[in-house]
């Protein structure tokens, strides 16, 4: 027997009124229900003083504390990775708790089982969010920063061995500057600009914008690829990829950014070379992806389900489908 249309009516209703709510804290929005992240307040990234980094047993590094899903976290691993600062920086994966809405630290680090007393174990204060990524010094305990543009400046002059390739060279800090500029509000938060759209109206202007970045993107890879500053590999390249990267496992099917990468050759093949550098793939998860983004976001997905996909690997070495 079908279901009559009022109470199908009354139903909506309801569901609009109870989302609208969800997504009021998950995602706040303007007046014309375009998506706006908070401002988090944040320390000021530092190099480490005393005792030096040299001097110090392996147990007494500074950690790097990341989340798997996490994209602003993914950068800084990436850097971490890239430059070969495994002697001098030790990496700690905390794991996102979806019933606690907090990340948890397995094996726990400092006499702290979750990132929340880490935090106020630094002595942080209450106004600042525990998340991902944050660079702690254990002696102290001190918060070194906890920004991830930030960061991953200083990761780049973190001590490291000789052959540390710099990316970020004088040279190109204009290049890199420009494209944080373009990169930062239209694609890295164009994604959530689309997901967290209040209304139709608003997931239009946010997927025009993501579009034509994307374009802009293509067609500089084009004349002067391979990588965003030309020749070499720098922190432009590093702050784009954990965005691309996720693109099919989790904001295209979640966030409506349904224009696909294989329209882009050019960024196709800029995807698969940097996938391809020793260390990247293994900061790369797309089932943990998929479990965090489909398992927090109930408001988006309020069935709970996670989807399955196509193994890592294989969609980005595969060929175009036009090809």
């Amino acid at each position: 027997m079908p279901i009559p249309p009022i109470i199908v009516m009354a139903a909506r209703a309801g569901w609009s009124g109870q989302w609208n709510l969800l997504m009021g804290g998950l995602g706040p929005c303007d007046t014309e229900g375009n998506y706006k992240r908070p401002v988090s307040d944040h320390l000021e990234a530092v190099l480490p003083e005393q005792p030096p980094l040299h001097e110090r047993p392996a147990e007494r590094l500074p950690r790097l504390i990341v989340g798997r899903s996490c994209p602003w976290a993914h950068r800084t691993w990436l850097v971490h990775r890239l430059r070969g600062l495994e002697n001098s920086l030790s990496l700690l994966t905390a794991t996102a708790d979806h019933r606690a809405g907090r990340w948890q630290l397995e094996p726990g680090w400092l006499g702290c089982s979750s990132l929340l007393e880490l935090y106020r174990a630094c002595g942080t204060p209450p106004s600042y969010r525990a998340t991902v990524p944050v660079l702690v010094d254990p002696e102290g305990p001190r918060i070194l920063g906890n920004e991830s543009a930030q960061l991953v400046e200083l990761l780049n002059r973190w001590p490291a061995q000789d052959q540390a390739p710099d990316l970020a060279p004088p040279a190109l800090k204009e290049s890199i500057q420009s494209w944080q500029i373009l990169l930062q509000p239209a694609l890295n938060d164009g994604v959530y600009r689309c997901g967290f759209a209040r209304n139709q109206a608003a997931y239009e202007r946010a997927e025009r914008a993501l579009t034509n970045a994307l374009e802009r993107v293509e067609n500089h890879l084009s004349q002067q690829g391979p990588w965003l500053c030309g020749d070499t590999l720098s922190l432009a390249d590093v702050r784009l990829f954990p965005t691309l990267i996720r693109w099919e496992a989790v904001y295209s099917p979640l966030f409506g950014c349904t224009r696909p990468l294989w329209v882009f050759p050019n960024i196709w093949d800029w995807r698969r070379r940097f996938f391809a550098i020793p260390g990247v793939a293994d900061s790369c998860d797309a089932d943990a992806w998929r479990r965090d983004y489909y398992g927090a976001l109930f408001p988006l997905n309020p069935g709970g389900i996670v989807p399955t996909g196509a193994e890592l690997s294989t969609l980005v070495n595969s060929s175009m489908p036009h090809e």
